[in-house]
């Protein structure tokens, strides 16, 4: 729940940022956003992307559990298309015993501008789930990758960003707090993950 309420808010985020942009004619002062403005283009942002050509059920870009490559198998939850209004797709996997999870997120949004300011928003709002230091990774466009303990010390997190056309991409890779998830692993399945955008998203 935590991943798609992150998702709404870097989808608001991101269209504030566009729509500064167009009415200064490229200006870069940041807007201040308010809460009831922020629900607002929220729900313009849903509105202008659910019309667009690609497919109505996003829940087909996102991998299987079957993709990931793991000593131990991962158990796929029911994915949900569109969370929160959202438009796109999330789903979250997990070992047996819950000591690994994998939580996918897609967001789709109008087009690769758009998704590049998602991106960049998402890349300044992670303090709360994480604590790390962003690195450059090459997986999609802009892939940036952090890792590090959640705030709480309570588990060792490795979140990894990129779009992929007017897709962006957000997977958090929870495990015990002493033991982060090995770097070839994650980009496995983040290039898993981009591959399965490029093939499935067409418009």
């Amino acid at each position: 729940m935590k991943a798609l309420l992150k998702l709404a808010a870097v989808a608001a985020l991101a269209m504030a940022v566009t729509s500064a942009a167009a009415c200064s004619g490229g200006s870069k002062s940041s807007p201040t956003t308010s809460k009831s403005s922020t629900s607002a283009m929220t729900s313009r942002a849903s509105t202008t992307t659910t019309g667009t050509a690609a497919p109505a059920d996003y829940t087909g870009l996102l991998i299987k559990a079957s993709d990931i490559n793991a000593p131990e198998a991962f158990i796929a939850a029911v994915p949900i298309n569109n969370p929160n209004g959202q438009v796109g797709a999330t789903t979250t996997f997990s070992n047996s015993d819950r000591t690994h999870v994998i939580v996918d997120s897609i967001q789709v949004l109008a087009d690769p501008a758009a998704a590049a300011a998602a991106l960049k928003a998402a890349k300044g709002s992670t303090d709360g789930y994480v604590h790390g230091v962003p690195e450059p990774t090459a997986i999609g466009a802009g892939g940036t990758t952090i890792s590090g303990p959640s705030p709480d010390g309570a588990k060792g997190v490795t979140v990894v960003m990129f779009t992929e056309g007017k897709a962006f991409v957000e997977l958090e890779f929870d495990g015990p707090p002493d033991s982060l998830v090995p770097p070839d692993f994650v980009n496995d399945v983040a290039q898993k993950q981009d591959a399965a955008i490029k093939k499935g998203l067409t418009n």
